[in-house]
C-alpha cells in the first residue's frame, strides 16, 4: 500500500469508543506517508471555556465544533498538499458538517469511515479505558440512531464489533479507497 492508493484525507467518525483514536493511529502506521489528526487534541488547545460538541450551551457548542473543523481541515490541507495521507478522528455530527468539512478540504479528496460497532461495545469499551479517558456519555442510542439516520449511505458504514482494531486498521487501509470515497 501506498500512500498514491489511499490519497487525500480519511475522516473516521464514530460515536465515543468506537475505535476512532486507535484505528487511525494503527492505520496512518500502516502507510509510508501519514498524519492523524485528532479533532480531541485540537479541542484540548482551548483551555479555559472549551464545551464538547454535543455540550452545553449548544450556541457555544457549535461555534467550538466550526472552530476546530476549520483548525481540523487547515492543517490537514497541509499535510495533503506535502504528500501524506491525513486520516482525521472526529464525530461528524450530520451531513451538514461533512458538507463543511468536505468544503474546507476541496479539491482534495475526501473518504468517510464511520466506525458502527454496537452500543453495547463502545459502552463496554468505555468502561475498560483508564478512568481520565472514559467519557460520561449516556446519549449512545440517540447519537447511534442520528449517525444511521445521516450517514449509513455515505462514505462507508463500517461495523467493527467483533474486529480487533488491528484487524479493523488493516482492513480501513486496503478497503477505504474504494468503499469510502464521498462523490
Amino acid at each position: 500500500m501506498t500512500t498514491d492508493d489511499l490519497p487525500g484525507c480519511v475522516i473516521v467518525s464514530g460515536m465515543p469508543a468506537a475505535g476512532k483514536s486507535t484505528v487511525t493511529g494503527l492505520a496512518a502506521r500502516l502507510l509510508p506517508r501519514a498524519a492523524r489528526i485528532k479533532a480531541d487534541d485540537v479541542n484540548e488547545m482551548i483551555l479555559s471555556g472549551r464545551v464538547w460538541r454535543l455540550g452545553e450551551p449548544v450556541n457555544e457548542a457549535r461555534r467550538q465544533a466550526e472552530l476546530c473543523d476549520r483548525n481540523l481541515c487547515g492543517l490537514a490541507n497541509n499535510f495533503i498538499d506535502s504528500g501524506f495521507t491525513v486520516l482525521i478522528d472526529q464525530l461528524v455530527t450530520d451531513l451538514a458538517e461533512l458538507e463543511f468539512l468536505v468544503g474546507l478540504l476541496a479539491p482534495r479528496p475526501v473518504r468517510l469511515v464511520t466506525l458502527a460497532p454496537t452500543v453495547e461495545v463502545c459502552q463496554q469499551r468505555n468502561a475498560t479505558r483508564e478512568v481520565s479517558e472514559r467519557w460520561e456519555f449516556d446519549g449512545y442510542h440517540k447519537l447511534e440512531a442520528d449517525l444511521r439516520r445521516d450517514f449509513s449511505d455515505v462514505g462507508w458504514w463500517f461495523d467493527t464489533s467483533a474486529l480487533t482494531p488491528e484487524a479493523t486498521a488493516q482492513q480501513l487501509v486496503t478497503e477505504a479507497a474504494h468503499r469510502a470515497l464521498l462523490k
